[in-house]
This record gives structure tokens, C-alpha cells and sequence, in this order.
């Protein structure tokens, strides 16, 4: 008989579960996913080992939900409808974010889970009126899936009071780094750059390049996902960013230097809604312990010369 604790991990498959699994094995969890391999890597999953266990469903289930959850002690839910999809498509987007949010919650509070670890998204604060971007600040999220992150945050703190739930939710602010989809809602922005420098062509801006981001590389997001699965202090939303704005001006120059091209970038003059994100971190270090370890430049460095 196992005494080891089982992880429930919907969207485990994905882009950050990939990162974050490896580090649950190493602090002796078993991992079941549940994942509709939609963009799950059905042979990097196999390639985890025993302690892996993986379930091909939906979270719009709720009956395969509950049934799969029995003998987890803990829950990572991390499966979505991305943000550009969701405007594409918003009955898809709400049907997987809105009542899996809920089916996956129901679930936890029946099973009794010591903790459930929400992804959440800093979209939720919508175009922020002031930064750095506190977790008490005014939320206005904008599209479906902006909604729908919310909407879970508020959901969890029904399950908290009906059923004494114990929950962080994480807001992500631009999570990048190996092994993401090139068609990802920003990084889509770091390839079009990058390809460009590579053909020895500018990168092409429009605006002044002021619009900035808090980029935070996928390492330090999966690090959050497991100090907040053991974190004493709970029932809160938490920022996991780098604190600081790269602005598309910036950016360009670090990925410029990392191919090491002899280009400048180019400023298409356009009006543009400028736009700033940086994540206030200061509840991160205090709830969680948190801190990142990798800034932008070395990141984005990294991850353009590993390609």
C-alpha cells in the first residue's frame, strides 16, 4: 500500500503541467492527469514514469470528474479554453472554463482535498488602472476566458464557505519559455520577432513599442504551483509575475541581442492603445515564499538560443 499523496492535475498534459509534474515527482507525489489531450504530449506524459498516471477526459464532465478525483488529497486545475480562443469561440470557452471551473471545485469540496491550486490569469484585472497591479485592485476582465477566470476565483470562495475548501488562486501574468505553442496569445509576438531577426529583417512595432508585459518564465510559474500546494496561508488570489514591465520596445532589443543580428526595429506609426502590466509580488513572498529567479533577458535569451 502507497503512502504516497496523489495529485489531481487537470490540464496536467499542457505547457506549464509539463514543467510543474517533474517537480511534484521529485517531492514524492503521485500525479494522476486529467487532461482531453486536445494539446496534451501523449508520449512526453508516458515518458514521466509509474508515478504518472493519466485519465483522457473532460473536465466538462462532472460525473468523470468526481469519479477520477477519489483518493486525491490534492488538485491543480489548470485546464482551459486559451484567451484568444475563447473570443473565437465563446459557448466552447465557457462551457470548458465556466462549468469545468465549477465540476472541478463540486468535486474537491465533496472529496474533502487538503488544498485546491487554481491557474488564473492577471487578465482579470483588464486594462490595470495603475501599477504595479495589487490582487485588491479593481478586476475588469474583458473576454470570456478573462470572465470565466474570475468568475472561478469567486466560485471557490462559495466551495470555501459551504465546505470549508482550502484554495489559492494564481494569477499568471505572461508566462513564456521551452516547450510552448508558438501560437500562444503573446508568444506569438516573440516568433514573429524572432523570425524576422533571423531572416536578417527588423523587427516591425507599432506605436512607440510602449506597450509592456511582465513576463514571467515557466520554471519560476511551476515553482508557484507547488510552494501554493503547500503553503500554510490559503483562500486568497496570489500575483505570480517578475514585478517589472518589459515594454515591445525592449523586448525586440533583448531577442535582437540573444540571435545576435545586426537589425533595429522598425516603429510603425499607428495609434495603439497602450497598455502596461506589472504584477505587484509582494503577497507572492508573503503567502507563498515566493520569488522568481530568472529575469526577462536571460529567459528570453535562453529560450531563443536552445530553439
Amino acid at each position: 500500500m502507497s503512502t504516497k499523496e496523489t495529485v489531481f492535475f487537470t490540464g496536467g498534459a499542457g505547457f506549464i503541467g509539463m514543467h510543474v509534474v517533474p517537480m511534484l515527482l521529485e517531492k514524492d507525489y503521485k500525479v494522476r492527469i486529467f487532461d482531453n489531450m486536445f494539446r496534451g504530449d501523449r508520449d512526453a506524459v508516458a515518458q514521466l514514469g509509474d508515478d504518472v498516471e493519466l485519465i483522457d477526459q473532460d473536465v466538462r464532465y462532472g460525473g468523470a470528474v468526481h469519479a477520477a478525483m477519489k483518493g486525491c488529497s490534492k488538485v491543480i486545475h489548470a485546464a482551459a479554453v486559451s484567451i484568444n480562443k475563447s473570443q473565437a469561440d465563446p459557448y466552447e470557452s465557457m462551457d470548458i472554463n465556466m462549468i469545468g471551473n465549477h465540476n472541478v471545485f463540486a468535486a474537491a469540496a465533496d472529496h474533502g482535498v487538503d488544498r485546491l491550486v487554481y491557474c488564473s490569469s492577471a487578465s482579470v484585472y483588464g486594462d490595470p488602472e495603475r501599477l504595479p497591479m495589487h490582487e485588491d485592485d479593481k478586476l475588469l476582465p474583458i473576454t470570456p476566458y478573462c470572465i470565466a477566470k474570475r468568475a472561478g476565483e469567486d466560485l471557490l470562495g462559495y466551495y470555501q464557505r459551504r465546505a470549508d475548501l482550502s484554495w489559492i488562486a494564481l494569477r499568471f501574468f505572461n508566462v513564456y519559455g521551452p516547450g510552448q505553442k508558438t501560437t500562444a496569445y503573446y508568444t506569438s509576438v516573440i516568433n514573429h520577432f524572432v523570425n524576422r531577426i533571423k531572416n536578417g529583417e527588423p523587427p516591425v512595432i507599432d506605436g512607440k513599442g510602449e506597450q509592456s508585459m511582465d513576463f514571467i518564465h515557466v520554471h519560476d510559474i511551476a515553482r508557484s504551483v507547488v510552494l501554493a500546494l503547500e503553503s500554510e496561508q490559503a483562500n486568497v488570489p496570489v500575483n505570480i509575475g517578475t514585478g517589472i514591465d518589459t515594454s515591445i520596445a525592449d523586448l525586440a532589443h533583448i531577442l535582437i541581442d540573444a540571435v545576435g543580428a545586426d537589425v533595429e526595429p522598425q516603429f510603425n506609426p499607428r495609434d495603439v492603445l497602450v497598455s502596461r502590466r506589472a504584477a505587484d509580488t509582494t503577497r507572492a513572498k508573503e503567502v507563498l515564499g515566493f520569488e522568481p529567479t530568472i529575469d526577462v533577458r536571460t529567459g528570453m535569451t535562453e529560450l531563443i538560443r536552445g530553439q
